[in-house]
């Protein structure tokens, strides 16, 4: 299928590049029937309340009908989700979506007993179960899991109140993103040629990656003075947040918001600090790159609203999809026969919905493992969309391990190892593309396109990170997070990390204020230690061969069964210190190197 010039109704795309919903429910009929079946499950949950601490009997009903139950929603939810994003003005399928939220929440509700109970068990009956009813063993970690909140769960009567508290301390991330996407306007920019370019939150990048300096420079003049005139309304909104952080940390009794948000992935604080840390330690790097690029772009003057146009050109080409997938099982080899047979049975089976449509979905992601992911495209046939492709089939692949190798309880894996197996595929990717090439310019173009992912993942995530800790910290000791706080912590920030090759715009100052994930609390700093443990692990592939994929196989395989920092360790990865992340910041000044060379 060649490259798209107009985009077709979900009917008129070929069945060959859609994914097989029908693998989850075969009519919408059949799915209405599984609905109807399943709203008993709120009643047999409540069965169980107040019971579960009578017998190891009673506990181990209660755990296996939480796995039947997780088995039939999570397909009765992807259904209604994937048909939805088929095409998100289909009002049917978003009338499904509400359906099944509805028995979500209604199971929610009904659940809402079984974690004091479980915390209330003394430790010497649980002890005495797991004699009496050795299936219960099964159970141990997600019992252990729960358990481990005890000294952080409250009373019934205040964790009904901390629950009725979620909307009020959500509101501030919901407004704000309100604010941003949908009430804020950004003056139109003209081209050279007189032509209108609209200012929006999804245009802005594209308009910094424009050729023509001035374009780039307007674009950024248009965005940043505008949030400026509302750098108060924003600084209040990310006060709000964080106040909201604290009640919650406070209530449960954690030393900090940063304690209370790992806790709940089981990282230990101490992570984040090494990644800020080894991330100063190599920041000499991250100049090398922004002296590069003034280097190679010809100017006096380096400005931030350059940094996003690229610096190698002419050398991108049309990766027609069927092509892009071959690529990909040749890079991917080196994982071994039952990775590509995966791989390859997801690319000829309609695991994936491959182009644009009408009304679909944007974006790319990989959802669901029963019967088997379901990978969202909207392919382009260029390098970065077979490098999303290779992305979301490393997430998918990490699913179909997981789903085989451990029981239900323990299939689910935490954000924090979640973009390991995607971005590792990136890697052998980019490692294999390099490796095949002697053509210079093509050469340069895909290490500049290695470096730009590395710098925005690995540098710009942990200046995000850095970012974000200084508001919690600032705040705990009782300040309010004003505008003028903010903007001088984030100018010092950009002043850092860019070095004095760059000229650092004083609008910069405001970019905070377009960044959703400060309000995602704690979650930006998984990006850059998930692309340094990724790069680690590769690289073990690809010098040490069959022992660093039979470890690699381990981890893919370890689903939940254990604490993510243990899971890594399969792989070979301790990211309990620096080493992984100074190894990746390494590969970057070699490449850094490599690149200068090139475009000598």
């Amino acid at each position: 299928m060649a490259k798209q010039k107009q985009i077709p109704k979900r009917s008129e795309v070929e069945k060959q590049f859609t994914w097989a919903t029908e693998d989850l429910f075969a009519t919408d009929a059949l799915w209405d029937e599984a609905l109807e079946n399943a709203k008993v499950y709120p009643g047999k949950l409540a069965s169980f309340r107040g019971r579960l601490a009578e017998s190891a009997d009673t506990l181990c009903d209660y755990l296996q009908l939480c796995d039947e139950m997780q088995v039939k929603i999570e397909r009765l939810v992807n259904y209604a989700m994937r048909k939805s994003d088929e095409d998100t003005g289909n009002s049917f399928y978003q009338g499904l979506k509400g359906k099944i939220m509805n028995l979500y929440v209604a199971i929610a509700s009904a659940d809402s007993f079984s974690t004091p109970e479980i915390i209330s068990i003394p430790d010497e009956t649980l002890a005495g179960f797991y004699e009496a009813k050795p299936e219960l063993k099964l159970y141990t970690r997600k019992l252990s899991k729960i358990r481990h909140y005890k000294p952080h769960t409250l009373s019934d009567a205040e964790e009904r109140i901390l629950a009725l508290s979620g909307q009020v301390t959500n509101a501030p991330g919901e407004t704000a993103s309100a604010f941003r996407n949908a009430d804020l306007k950004f003056p139109d920019i003209t081209d050279s040629e007189g032509n209108v370019l609209k200012v929006t939150q999804g245009s802005f990048v594209p308009l910094l990656e424009n050729p023509d300096v001035n374009v780039r420079r307007a674009a950024f003049e248009s965005l940043y003075h505008t949030f400026a005139q509302f750098k108060n309304t924003s600084a209040a909104f990310l006060d709000s947040q964080v106040k909201g952080l604290i009640f919650n940390a406070q209530a449960r009794n954690y030393e900090s918001t940063l304690h209370a948000a790992l806790d709940s992935t089981e990282v230990p604080v101490s992570v984040y600090h090494n990644l800020i840390e080894a991330v100063h330690n190599n920041i000499g790097y991250m100049h090398k790159y922004v002296e590069l690029r003034k280097k190679l772009m010809g100017v006096d003057e380096l400005h931030m609203y350059d940094l996003y146009t690229p610096i190698v050109g002419d050398a991108d080409r049309e990766i027609p999809y069927e092509e892009a997938k071959q690529i990909i099982i040749k890079a991917l080899a080196p994982l071994g026969q039952d990775y590509i047979d995966i791989l390859t049975e997801g690319f000829n089976n309609r695991w994936i919905d491959v182009y644009e449509n009408e009304g679909k979905r944007g974006g790319a992601y990989s959802s669901c493992g029963d019967p088997h992911p379901y990978v969202l495209l909207n392919q382009k046939d260029t390098l970065d969309s077979m490098f999303t492709i290779a992305h979301e089939m490393g997430h998918s692949l990490h699913t179909v391990y997981s789903m085989k190798n451990q029981p239900v309880c323990q299939q689910d894996y935490v954000i924090f190892v979640a973009e390991i197996a995607s971005t590792c595929n990136e890697v052998l990717l980019v490692r294999y593309l390099l490796n095949n090439t002697t053509d210079k310019r093509e050469r340069a173009y895909l290490i500049n396109h290695f470096l730009e992912s590395f710098r925005g993942t690995v540098y710009r995530q942990t200046m995000f990170a850095e970012f974000e800790l200084f508001m919690n910290e600032l705040a705990e000791k009782g300040e309010t997070l004003t505008a003028d706080a903010l903007c001088e912590k984030y100018y010092e920030l950009n002043k850092f990390y860019f070095g004095d090759s760059i000229v650092i715009d004083p609008e910069i100052a405001y970019e905070w204020e377009r960044i959703p994930h400060f309000f995602y609390n704690f979650y930006v700093f998984q990006y850059a230690t998930g692309f340094s443990a990724a790069c680690a692990i590769a690289n073990r592939i690809l010098t040490e061969g069959e022992p660093a994929v039979k470890d690699y196989k381990k981890f893919l395989s370890a689903g939940g069964s254990t604490d993510p920092i243990s899971i890594l360790k399969y792989a070979g990865v301790d990211m309990t210190t620096a080493a992984p992340i100074n190894e990746a910041l390494k590969l970057f000044g070699e490449l850094l190197d490599e690149m200068e060379e090139l475009m000598k």
